[in-house]
């Protein structure tokens, strides 16, 4: 008997295990082929709340997973792409879209034999492989991910074939009223929050329901509770985010807990409702009772709350409000890497982005060093002052971004190409953070430069440095623009005559302070200057590499 036990337990825990990596294979591999287009359908949606209802809807139905659409769509709201009304419709939509796996489990799970389907299935997405010159070897995982899918959930029917005396513990639920439903409730939610995946538990909630292992009504409470459990991907994405994204992460769970809640107050009206839109008893139609039940629970949820989302977004405002912690002026990357359902194009494109507000950070340095040195010979306090906290906040912002870059290139989706494209932001990343050093170090020379040097030379020396800074400067400032926009190949041939024009200049500066320390003129004087000239140049070498290191995304 005992050795029965352990034999059914592994063969379970083996085809389930199977299940759940057949899912991620398939979501990996829908995202890999689709490349980046789900991300940007989610981060471009509009403020309509019902074109973000239906956007979830069509991206957790094409990929398969709530928990990859919850997750991106904290990491946005944690980037500020998106607002917090968006959020909530939109994930609104994601809990209709999960119900799509239901439907073909139920459809397809149990009328044919699915291992007889998977093989061919398997053999096809492995010779897609190597069609890598029609680029279509990257829906390879998307095929053999089905293939596995069915493979675990033809092995989960048959491990889970159960003889209706080693299951009757089961019916005891039943006769436990409200008790008993809370149970399965609480079942469903605790097993789908362990596995990370609603979809598996509903698979298996249709297996067991098919063989009688499971009632109508105990499947309806299991499948219920494990919408509260799918809630667990938005609650870990939101530790260490941000206040929106913590906000986003708590309407989850209350919609999905209120919803099964209301529904538990009207359980036998509700399932009548079911049993009234499908045909057949649930006895001999359960697998479609069971996958309507999971669609119109979540759509019927959608309909409720979504005329309230402003509302709804209020309250998370007034709950959750903003912390000491989240207006100390530290860096916090905005960008989440869950354990799972991970898309290196997603946090591409959320990188860059904060790549460019570094950039922007540098480029007010910069601006406020022009200030510093035509400050009439004196630099203000406050000018240093600021410089340096920028600069403390850059070196944060070098040590987060490079750090999840760096783990962005171990991906499992990071093929050459990416992988090559994530090290040049790293390269960039770095080259800003020298920038911003220059930029400490020139302003301290700045402030030497107009204490040692007499007003006479003063005048004159900080129009020539400025020629010069300004072209650094303004180099800098195009630079700016590629990295938010890419650089096209035909501004490369732009790009080398900045820098040639910088070079004549700073050599033409050089040859004119020899020629006055040859003249007679103070030789302190000409050293400071020949010392801030220097730290101009090293700015302009590190924009320089900034522009050879960035290559933009394809």
């Amino acid at each position: 008997m005992i050795f029965t036990v352990i034999s059914q337990t592994f063969g379970f825990t083996g085809a389930l295990c199977l299940l759940l990596y057949g899912m991620e294979m398939l979501s990996n591999g829908i995202q890999k082929g689709a490349g980046s287009s789900l991300q940007s359908l989610l981060r471009k949606i509009s403020g309509n709340r019902v074109s973000a209802v239906l956007t979830g809807i069509a991206v957790t139905s094409v990929i398969q997973s709530s928990g990859a659409t919850t997750v991106m769509v904290v990491s946005f709201i944690n980037a500020e792409i998106i607002t917090l009304t968006q959020a909530i419709s939109i994930i609104f939509g994601a809990n209709i879209g999960t119900t799509v796996t239901a439907w073909i489990v139920s459809f397809f799970g149990f009328s044919f034999s699915l291992q007889t389907a998977a093989i061919p299935l398997f053999g096809f997405g492995f010779i897609l492989k190597y069609f890598k010159k029609f680029r279509i070897h990257n829906f390879a995982d998307c095929f053999m991910g089905f293939a596995i899918l069915f493979m675990g959930l033809d092995l989960l029917k048959s491990s889970m074939n159960l003889r209706p005396e080693s299951v009757a513990f089961l019916n005891n639920f039943e006769n436990l009223g409200l008790f008993g439903l809370l149970s399965g409730i609480i079942i469903g939610a605790f097993f789908t929050a362990l596995i990370h995946s609603s979809s598996a538990t509903t698979a298996i909630v249709l297996t067991m329901a098919a063989n009688g292992s499971l009632s109508w009504n105990l499947s309806a409470a299991v499948v219920l509770g494990s919408n509260i459990g799918s809630t667990i991907d938005a609650v870990m994405s939101s530790f260490g985010a941000n206040v929106n994204a913590r906000r986003t992460a708590a309407v989850h769970v209350a919609f999905n807990v209120i919803g099964t809640l209301i529904v538990l107050c009207f359980f036998n009206p509700f399932l009548y409702l079911i049993d009234l839109i499908v045909p057949g008893t649930p006895q001999a139609n359960i697998t479609t009772h069971i996958a309507m039940l999971h669609t119109l629970f979540n759509v019927s949820a959608t309909l409720l709350f979504l005329p309230f989302v402003d509302q709804i977004a209020s309250i998370a405002k007034k709950i959750i409000k903003n912390s000491i912690k989240d207006e100390i002026a530290h860096y916090r990357l905005p960008a989440i890497l869950p354990a799972s359902h991970i898309s290196s194009d997603l946090y591409y494109f959320q990188i860059q982005k904060e790549i460019t507000k570094m950039a922007e950070l540098v480029m007010e340095m910069m601006e406020t060093l022009h200030k510093a040195l035509n400050a009439d010979g004196k630099t203000d306090e406050v000018i240093v002052k600021k410089i340096e906290t920028d600069e403390e906040y850059i070196d944060e912002m070098n040590t987060g971004i490079t750090a999840f870059l760096q783990k962005c290139t171990r991906l499992p989706d990071a093929n050459h190409k990416k992988r090559n494209n994530l090290e040049n932001l790293i390269s960039v990343t770095q080259n800003l953070e020298e920038l911003s050093d220059e930029c400490l170090s020139m302003v301290h020379t700045i402030c030497k430069f107009h204490s040692k040097t007499e007003t006479k030379f003063l005048k004159m020396h900080i129009q020539e440095l400025n020629t010069y800074f300004e072209q650094v400067y303004f180099f800098f400032d195009h630079t700016c623009s590629c990295i938010a926009l890419g650089i096209p190949a035909e501004n490369k041939i732009h790009t080398s005559g900045v820098v040639k024009k910088i070079n004549t200049t700073k050599k033409e500066l050089k040859k004119s302070s020899r020629k006055r320390l040859e003249d007679g003129s103070d030789v302190k004087a000409e050293l400071n200057y020949m010392d801030l000239l220097r730290k101009i140049e090293k700015a302009g070498e590190c924009v320089f590499r900034i522009v050879q290191s960035f290559a933009p995304a394809s």
